[in-house]
Parts: C-alpha cells; structure tokens; sequence
C-alpha cells in the first residue's frame, strides 16, 4: 500500500491550462469526498450526507448543485470506500450535470498521531442541455435585421455528452493540523456539445489545510448530569486552480458544543493586480451528541455582483455520522478539520 500512496504523488505535478469551472462550494468540509477522495472514510466509522446549493437566487434564471454520499472506514485493511452522487441544474439553458463515482482510501500511520490517507476516484459523467431558446451568432443576418428560427445547429435542440472521469488526493494529519492536496479530473472529460473531443474540462488543483486551538472545556447540564463541552476554534484555507481560474479562501471555525460558527473570505485578492474580492461566507452549524450535524451557510457578495442583484448564495449540509459506541459521547473524527 506504501506504493499506492507513492504511485499518485506525481499527479500533483501535471500542469494544466484550460477553460472550464467546477461547482465552488462554500461548506466544503461538510462535503469532504467532493474536496478530496482522500477524506473518503475520514471519520473511521460510516457516514452518510448531502449538501445542497442555491446560487444567486435573485436572478431570474437558476443554478442549483447537490451532493449525496456514503462513506466506511474498513478498520482490517485501513481502507475506505465511497459512492458519490452529485449535480448541477442551469435554467436558462436547462443544462444539467450529473456524476456518480467510486471511491477508495488508504490510511497509513506514521506514528501514534499522525497519518497521511490518500484516495482515488472513479467516476461516470453525463451532461445534458436544450438550447431549443438560445440564438446563436450564425443566426444572425445583420443586414436584414432578421433571425433564422429554423435551427441553431442541435437537432431537436437537445444535446447529450457522456464520459468516464478521475480524481486523486492525499491528506496529511495530526493530532490539531492537517493538510491536503487533490487533483480532479485527471482524465479531462469531453465537455464539447457540438464536435467530441473539442472541448476538454480541465484539471482542477486543491491545495487545504489548517489548525484547530483546542479551548478550555465547559460543561453541558442534561438536568441528569454534567458533560464536558468540546470548545475549539480553528483557521484554515483552500486554494483551488482550474484552467485560467484560481481563488483563496481563508476562514476560521468556532465550535462550542454543539454549536458552530465560522466566517470565510473568498477571493485573490493580489490576481492580475487587481482586485478580485468575491464573497463573505456566514455559516451557522449544529453538531449533535447522536451523530447528527447539520449546517448553513449564506455568501454576501463583496465584489461589483451585489447583494441586491444576485441575492447571494444559500448553502444546506447535513450528514450523519454512524458512531461505533453503543453508549456515551461519539468519537471525533481523526482528522482534525473544520466541521463544516
């Protein structure tokens, strides 16, 4: 298994220029095997969630994203394994994209609190889209000052792309500090409507990481009995590149059992030496004794895209963690990240 950690390190080092962006999602901890296939099996027990997007609800066309899946840690062969569904909807269009993919995890103990997993993706892609309502250059006569209505190029005005795709990651962690590194789409699906093979999605780099401060515990009265309260707080980050697009988030995470906090910046700002603010990110999370926790989050535009404009985003977590205890506390997850 030392090969299959070392056999997927020069992944990191393929360039990549092309056009193309991936769904951005905001509580990307809160959907972990979307980040990185390496958290696949993260919590060392089973887990199962699914997010959900809506961005820029003020426009009159929409944009929704979701993401569902399962994930268990194989205590006998250090291993996890994942199904993954997810997808996007575009009105305007009425474009959608949907993938479902397998994934796979290995975790290898340095010492007695460090680790470092690394996990593969396999995944099956469909894109569909109706452009039966959009007009396009070539049905243009600008000398009559007329539109061809008779087509635009897509027969029935429906188009269809399937492909196979791929992602990789490795994690690195302690006992507070972790960081992380994927690659996705290291198989460079055809995205092209019109001719195959014209237009490739291009591959996507993900660099996270951070630090959780353990806090002085409280303590929790039930009316029975008093329990400790897990008090933490943490920094992080996330920078991703794809194509000719790049963006850093930075954020921190408030965690007084059983509530959440946490406040991100989304932007760069130093690209082109221009300004490139793009968002404040607001979450509010609930993490419960059972195993339950779920999240929400709103982007406040920041950049010329006002609030009032594009509404912002609002963002939906919600997973469930199995716990392997049959009594008391569940077990915090070994990887030290933010919650949400």
């Amino acid at each position: 298994m030392r090969s299959f950690l070392l056999g997927i390190l020069p992944l990191f080092l393929i360039p990549t220029l092309s056009w193309g962006q991936d769904v951005q999602y905001s509580q990307y901890y809160a959907n972990p095997i979307y980040l990185n296939p390496a958290m696949v099996g993260s919590t060392s027990m089973s887990r199962v969630g699914f997010n959900f997007r809506n961005q820029w609800p003020a426009l009159d066309q929409t944009f929704l994203a979701y993401t569902a899946y399962f994930d268990h840690y194989e205590e006998r062969y250090n291993s996890g394994f994942s199904i993954i569904f997810q997808g996007a909807n575009e009105s305007f269009t009425e474009t959608s994209w949907n993938e479902v993919g397998l994934g796979y995890s290995y975790r290898l103990q340095l010492s007695e609190d460090r680790f470092i997993q690394a996990g593969i993706q396999g995944s099956f892609i469909t894109r569909d889209a109706y452009f039966g309502k959009v007009i396009f250059g070539s049905q243009l006569d600008i000398n009559r000052g007329s539109v061809d209505l008779s087509g635009n190029g897509f027969a029935g005005g429906e188009s269809q792309v399937r492909d196979v795709d791929a992602h990789a990651g490795l994690v690195y962690y302690g006992k507070r500090a972790w960081l992380g590194a994927a690659m996705g789409h290291l198989l460079s699906p055809d995205i092209s409507y019109l001719v195959e093979g014209t237009s490739r999605l291009p591959k996507k780099i993900s660099l996270h990481g951070g630090y959780r401060f353990s806090l002085d515990p409280g303590y929790i009265n039930d009316y029975f009995n008093n329990t400790d309260q897990d008090r933490s707080f943490s920094v992080g980050f996330n920078y991703k590149q794809q194509g000719q697009f790049s963006q850093l988030d930075l954020g921190t995470e408030f965690f007084f059992e059983p509530l959440a906090l946490g406040l991100w910046y989304r932007g760069l700002p130093t690209k082109y030496d221009l300004p490139n603010h793009e968002s404040l990110v607001a979450m509010l999370g609930v993490s419960l004794d059972s195993g339950l926790d779920v999240g929400y989050s709103f982007d406040f535009p920041i950049s010329a895209y006002s609030l009032g404009r594009s509404g912002g985003s609002h963002e939906l977590s919600v997973r469930y963690v199995f716990s392997s205890q049959s009594s008391g506390k569940k077990r915090f997850q070994p990887l030290p990240s933010f919650r949400y």
